[in-house]
C-alpha cells in the first residue's frame, strides 16, 4: 500500500511572498487535495542573517487570503512540528554527525581567506575552483588530516563546517515528474556545506531531514532549485531513507524581455507581484499587492494555476474544487511562463461579472464611507439604499474590472453633472438642439409610467413622428443626465433616477448649454 500523500510549502522568511511562492504553494496544494493528501507549510528561517520578522505572518495570511489553508504549520501544530526550522536546530547536528561518523561528510577547517586565495589561483590559472573529490585531500580538513590533528583542531574551538562528502564516479539517475529522467556525473558535483560555523544547518541538511522527519512523499518546488536535486538524492541514499518524488515548476517569466518576473518588472510596468501590500520596516517603502488593488483571490489563484499548468481542454475559469479536480502535474510545463498583465485583468472581470449584482453592491457601498467625506454625497439617502446600488451594479458591471472601477463609471447616479464634457458637447449640442430638449421636457412631464420600457416607446414613438434622427435627440439627452457621452441605456438611467430628477437635470442642461 502506497504512503499517504504529504506535500510542503517552504518559504524563507526574508520578505514578501512573491506570486512565483504563491504559485508554488498552490500546486503543492491542488496537489495534495487532488490525492487526498496533506498540505504542509514548514518556515525554513535557518538564514538569521536575512531573517525578517513580519515575513512569517505575512505568508500566513498571503495563504489564507488566497484560499490556500495549510492543514500543519506554525500555529496548527500536527504530529510532525515544530514547524520553524529555528525551533528544529538541536535535530540538525545529529544527523551531520551521523554522516562524519559513517565517512559520508566531514570536518573543513578552511578559513575564508584560504579558500579566497585558492580561488584566485586558480582564476589566473584560468580554471574554476570546485571543492570536491580532486582537491578536497589536499585542503584543511578531516580527510586530509590525521584523527588527532581533527580532535586538537576540535578542542581548541576552531571554526568548522561540515561538508557533504560526494561520491565519485558515480552516474546518478535522476527522475523529475515534470521534467522526466535527468543524468548526471558525481564528479561534476562540489562538496556543499551541511553544517555552518554558527551552529545552524545549511538549506541542504535541514531540508532533507525535515522532509523525511516530516514523511514528506513528494516535493514539489521552483525550478531554480533543480541544481539542488542530485544533492538532495545523494543525501537520502547516504542516510538510507526513502527518496520521494520530485518536480520542479517552470519560471514564471517577465511580460517583457527575459528573465524571471521581479518586483522591478511590476514597478515598471504597474502591476503588482505580491500577492498582499508590503510595508518594508526597514525603508518604508510600500509595495502593491494584488488584494489592495482590488482583485479578488478566486481571479488571483485562476490565473496563477495557468502560468506553466494547462488543462487541455477550451476551460479557462476553474473555481479551487474545478481546479483540484483537473489538476494534473504531468500537464504542467517545462518551459517558463510569461506573465500577462491584460490575462490577468482578464480573469479579474470574468469573476466581477459572475458575481451577484448584491455582493457587489454591498462591497461597493462600503466605498462611499471615504467618498462622502468633503463631498456632495453628505446627506445623499441614495448611498445608503443597497437596492438603488444594486440595480446600478447590474448596469455598469460589464464595463468593469474592479469594484474600484464603479464610482467613474455609476457617480452621475448619486450626483447630477456640474459640468459637461466639452468634447460630447461639441458632438451632440447643436443648433436648435435646445428647442428639441424643451419639447422631450414636455413629452417627459406628461408620462406616468416611467419605466424604462414605457419611457422609451414614448419618446421614441414622438422621435418617429417628428422625422428626425435618434441621435438627435438621444445624445443630448445622454449628455443632460451624466455629463458625458457614455453609460447604458439611457432609459435605464432615467427610470432609476426618477421622472423629476430627470425632468431638473434636462432643464438645467437647457439653460446652461443653450
Amino acid at each position: 500500500m502506497s504512503k499517504p500523500v504529504r506535500v510542503r510549502f517552504a518559504p524563507s522568511p526574508t520578505g514578501p511572498l512573491h506570486i512565483g511562492g504563491v504559485r508554488t504553494a498552490l500546486f503543492n496544494y491542488l496537489f495534495a487535495k487532488k490525492n487526498k493528501g496533506t498540505f504542509i507549510l514548514r518556515i525554513e528561517d535557518t538564514d538569521q542573517n536575512r531573517y525578517v520578522a513580519n515575513a512569517e505572518q505575512y505568508i500566513i495570511d498571503a495563504l489564507n487570503w488566497s484560499g490556500i489553508p495549510f492543514e500543519e504549520g506554525p500555529g496548527k501544530e500536527g504530529n510532525f512540528g515544530p514547524y520553524r526550522q529555528s525551533e528544529r536546530k538541536d535535530l540538525y547536528k545529529q544527523y551531520a554527525d551521523r554522516l562524519i561518523a559513517e565517512g559520508k561528510a566531514y570536518y573543513a577547517f578552511d578559513t575564508p581567506e584560504e579558500l579566497d586565495a585558492l580561488r584566485s589561483e586558480y582564476q589566473e590559472n584560468k580554471q574554476t575552483f570546485i571543492y570536491n573529490y580532486h582537491n578536497r585531500e589536499k585542503l584543511n580538513n578531516s580527510v586530509a588530516l590525521s584523527e588527532e590533528e581533527v580532535a586538537e583542531k576540535l578542542e581548541n574551538g576552531e571554526k568548522y563546517v561540515v561538508r557533504f562528502k560526494t561520491p565519485v564516479n558515480k552516474d546518478l539517475q535522476l527522475k523529475d515528474m515534470i521534467r522526466g529522467d535527468i543524468k548526471i556525473d558525481t564528479n561534476t558535483l562540489d562538496d556543499k556545506i551541511l553544517f555552518k560555523s554558527d551552529g545552524m544547518p545549511t538549506y541542504h541538511l535541514a531540508n532533507i531531514v525535515d522532509d523525511h522527519l516530516m514523511e514528506i512523499t513528494h516535493v514539489i518546488r521552483g525550478e531554480e532549485w533543480l541544481p539542488s536535486m542530485a544533492l538532495h538524492v545523494l543525501l537520502y541514499q547516504a542516510f538510507d531513507w526513502d527518496t520521494p518524488e520530485f518536480a520542479h515548476l517552470p519560471l514564471i517569466l517577465k511580460p517583457t524581455g527575459k528573465g524571471k518576473l521581479s518586483k522591478r518588472d511590476g514597478d515598471k510596468l504597474g502591476f503588482p507581484v505580491f500577492p498582499l501590500e508590503y510595508k518594508n520596516e526597514t525603508t518604508g517603502e510600500i509595495s502593491r499587492g494584488y488584494r489592495e488593488d482590488g482583485y479578488f483571490p478566486e481571479a488571483f489563484i485562476n490565473m496563477l494555476a495557468f502560468l506553466g499548468w494547462n488543462p487541455g481542454t477550451e476551460q479557462e475559469l476553474f473555481n479551487m474544487e474545478e481546479l483540484i479536480e483537473a489538476f494534473d502535474i504531468s500537464k504542467v510545463g517545462k518551459s517558463g511562463a510569461k506573465f500577462d498583465v491584460e490575462k490577468t485583468k482578464w480573469f479579474q472581470h470574468q469573476y466581477l461579472i459572475r458575481k451577484e449584482d448584491q455582493e457587489l453592491a454591498k462591497m461597493f457601498s462600503k466605498e462611499f464611507k471615504d467618498r462622502i467625506v468633503n463631498s456632495r454625497l453628505h446627506g445623499n439617502d441614495k448611498v445608503n439604499n443597497l437596492d438603488y446600488i444594486t440595480k446600478i451594479v447590474s448596469l455598469i458591471k460589464e464595463r468593469a474590472s474592479f469594484v474600484s472601477d464603479f464610482w467613474s463609471l455609476s457617480s452621475y447616479f448619486f450626483i447630477a453633472p456640474e459640468s459637461y464634457d466639452p468634447k460630447a458637447v461639441k458632438k451632440a449640442w447643436k443648433s436648435g438642439t435646445g428647442e428639441l430638449m424643451k419639447e422631450l421636457t414636455d413629452i417627459l412631464k406628461s408620462i406616468d409610467d416611467f419605466s424604462a420600457e414605457n419611457t422609451e416607446k414614448v419618446v421614441k414613438e414622438w422621435i418617429t413622428s417628428k422625422e428626425i434622427g435618434f441621435g438627435k435627440v438621444m445624445q443630448p439627452f445622454r449628455l443632460s443626465l451624466v455629463g458625458a457621452l457614455q453609460g447604458p441605456h439611457v432609459f435605464d438611467i432615467t427610470a432609476l433616477l426618477g421622472k423629476e430628477e430627470t425632468l431638473k437635470r434636462l432643464t438645467r442642461a437647457i439653460d446652461t448649454l443653450s
